[in-house]
């Protein structure tokens, strides 16, 4: 795949379907990812993650952005693959009649920001189609370590606290809300 495209008007990068490709400075209520974690909580329990801003600074930036703003409130894992990921994040989700959940996003792109950090159980990445410039807020937890993933996605966090509850995700169970708050410990 070629370098995303660049609107000639705006000098805005685009990506897949000529959707922005956002960058850090889009997200300015977001840039504190070194200092918070996410909760998200499930009617099976919370799962806590921490971010890894230094590697993935656009991508836990969105995430937090996309939290505060509620966007992911009421959505569902619609991807659960056993001893592989569970997977979330999808706003077509909310409908139990689409036919086309896995396909949704926030409205935008953020771009690739392959790492050295491994997908380990547990860890935190960011799904996408074949362009690795389509992220945008699907996200999947590793269930067991997935070493054909590095380097493929990004990997932008890990979970600290509710392992358990990450293994006793279902297919169709609901994400409540996804809290942004200081660092635990």
């Amino acid at each position: 795949m070629s370098a995303p495209e660049s609107s000639a008007t705006s000098g805005t990068q685009l990506g897949p379907d000529g959707k922005p490709l956002k960058t850090l400075a889009d997200f300015p209520d977001a840039q504190d990812g070194a200092n918070v974690e996410a909760v998200i909580r499930t009617d099976k329990g919370d799962i806590v993650v921490r971010f890894f801003p230094d590697v993935a600074p656009v991508t836990v930036a969105s995430f937090i952005h996309l939290a505060r703003s509620g966007f992911f409130n009421g959505l569902r894992f619609h991807r659960v693959v056993p001893g592989f990921v569970i997977q979330g994040g999808d706003p077509k989700s909310k409908d139990p009649n689409a036919a086309d959940v896995g396909t949704g996003g926030p409205g935008y792109y953020v771009p690739a920001e392959f790492n050295n950090k491994p997908h380990l159980e547990g860890t935190l990445s960011m799904a996408r189609s074949s362009d690795p410039n389509s992220g945008g807020s699907q996200f999947f937890i590793c269930l067991a370590p997935q070493p054909s993933l590095n380097n493929q996605y990004t990997v932008f966090g890990e979970t600290v606290s509710g392992m358990d509850v990450v293994k006793n995700i279902a297919q169709g169970d609901v994400i409540r809300e996804v809290v942004i708050r200081p660092k635990s410990g």
